[in-house]
């Protein structure tokens, strides 16, 4: 048997070789075992400072030898120990294992490399795919696919959306690359919830600056999020043969019979991912849901949650954690936020005692300048339908929408009269805000609160009540129960409308949130 020389240990050639000169020292390390000093030449024309034709003349030739080998070669942590036949024999494929992993390293750093051409990037992602493939004994080998994926998502050097779409259209059909996909993500996601631990801790102690590192992680973030979201999600079907199996090995035994029991274990192996695969999907999606997502990344996460995410997990009501901080956010975030909040309440029961607070907290002008605005008033709108909700909920949100309307451009205010029609049309108890006739100080006959809680109020108290045509309504108060909307002796709706169309008022007017003199 042929040993390695000792003259290749560095692994560095002699001399520089050509394209034909590497096709044919790669011609004889397939045809004979005394050319094994061939292997180390060609490996060294694996790397990103290599041109792409060397490159690829090598790798087709490691290839051809390695994929046959991979079912006689031990595993990396093999002793010699663990061999049973004779130890040169062990120690020469221990070594022939140690330029493989050697290839797979430099086949990886080629990948991810910026140097590298797509045409290259896509034969080195098929053979490290081939070798996902066979390279466990024809089951999955998920540590090597977890490196590969961990490679494409740490890209900081490009971006990483070339691979991931090859991902996505030639590997992610099949249920168990998906399945693995999830696993891996989910991992790298707790690895970087320790690593920034790790160097806030590190950053705090010796002063660094940590721009470099945020940048890094933030880009980490966005590729994680592109993967993914290009995941297909967890498919319903009860028939097993619709679920295509990457690692599935051929079968080479003549017996029909093996064939057949072979194919039915495979069947059964996919319907066993089929079944964990929502599990999987979730918890990738809850642990990425964790990390601290840039702002663009947040908003398309809050947009498409719950078209994409919450018909494929196992529970919804999981994400109430999530959804919750991001509506308590204020701002667009709390807008788009909302959609997903909605969905929990009304179809998985979700209770959130300070929903209708923190609703009537995003009533402000910019909501009408808001890109997602259409959706948010349809929500809006649906969220004041239920005949449960109480009174002086429905009257501040008429209110503070009426007093809108002295801001918005005209098309708001279309939107604000539909919104207020309807509340008016699903709520008689506040009918008595569209016009109130003036009210006696000395009047020994005064109707009694529709609300009590407004009296005590300190802005609508004993002594600015007897102040008849001021309205007492406070669009400033946050409490919807505080803000006086149905004192009665508040201004009608009617006098709102009235007051915009008769004056010219400009959001800078001091007297514009004051309050109405009517008098």
């Amino acid at each position: 048997m042929a040993t390695p020389s000792k003259k290749n240990k560095k692994n560095k050639p002699t001399k520089q070789y050509g394209v034909a000169e590497l096709k044919t020292l790669g011609k004889e390390l397939l045809s004979s075992a005394e050319k094994i000093n061939n292997l180390p030449i060609l490996l060294t024309y694996v790397s990103p400072s290599s041109p792409p034709q060397h490159v690829l003349e090598s790798l087709l030739s490691l290839h051809s030898y390695f994929l046959p080998l991979l079912p006689q070669l031990p595993s990396s942590t093999a002793t010699a120990s663990d061999g049973d036949g004779d130890q040169s024999e062990f120690i020469y494929l221990t070594w022939i294992r140690s330029k493989f992993d050697e290839f797979l390293k430099s086949l990886i750093d080629v990948l991810v490399s910026d140097k590298s051409d797509e045409t290259l990037k896509e034969v080195v992602l098929d053979t490290l795919m081939e070798f996902v493939k066979v390279a466990n004994g024809g089951a999955f080998h998920s540590s090597l696919y977890n490196r590969v994926l961990s490679s494409i998502i740490h890209i900081s050097t490009g971006p990483a959306e070339f691979l991931i779409d090859l991902l996505t259209s030639k590997y992610f059909k099949y249920i168990d690359v998906r399945y693995f996909t999830f696993i891996s993500l989910e991992k790298l996601t707790r690895n970087l919830e320790g690593k920034d631990v790790s160097d806030d801790k590190t950053a705090s102690a010796d002063g660094t600056d940590e721009s470099q590192s945020c940048s890094n992680i933030e880009s980490v973030i966005r590729n994680m999020y592109y993967t993914i979201s290009h995941v297909p999600p967890p498919e319903k079907s009860d028939d097993t043969s619709d679920f295509e199996m990457w690692s599935v090995s051929d079968v080479d035994a003549d017996d029909k019979q093996l064939k057949s029991k072979k194919r039915n274990n495979n069947v059964l192996s996919a319907a066993r991912l089929a079944k964990k695969m929502k599990l999987k999907f979730t918890k990738a999606w809850i642990a990425y849901l964790r990390l601290p997502l840039p702002l663009d990344v947040y908003k398309e996460v809050l947009v498409n949650l719950h078209q994409a995410v919450f018909p494929h997990l196992s529970n919804p009501i999981m994400l109430c954690d999530f959804l919750t901080r991001s509506y308590d956010v204020g701002g667009v975030v709390s807008v788009m936020a909302l959609n997903s909040l909605f969905v929990l309440m009304m179809d998985h029961g979700l209770e959130y005692p300070n929903f209708y607070e923190k609703l009537y907290a995003l009533l402000v002008p910019s909501i009408f300048m808001a890109k997602h605005r259409a959706r948010f008033f349809e929500l809006l709108d649906s969220c004041l339908k239920s005949n449960l909700l109480p009174a002086y909920l429905a009257a501040s949100f008429a209110k503070k929408l009426s007093r809108l309307l002295l801001s918005v451009p005209p098309s708001g205010g279309l939107v604000i009269t539909a919104l207020v029609h309807n509340i008016l049309r699903r709520h008689p108890s506040v009918n008595c805000l569209v016009h109130r006739e003036d009210i006696n100080e000395d009047s020994d006959h005064k109707t009694d609160e529709v609300n009590a809680s407004n009296l005590d109020n300190a802005q609508t108290g004993a002594t600015a009540c007897q102040k008849s045509g001021i309205d007492h309504f406070n669009i400033e108060e946050s409490d919807p129960m505080k803000s006086g909307a149905m004192s009665k002796y508040g201004a009608s709706l009617v006098n709102v409308i009235l007051w915009r169309d008769a004056t010219w008022l400009t959001p800078d007017n001091e007297n514009l949130w004051a309050g109405l003199n009517m008098t």
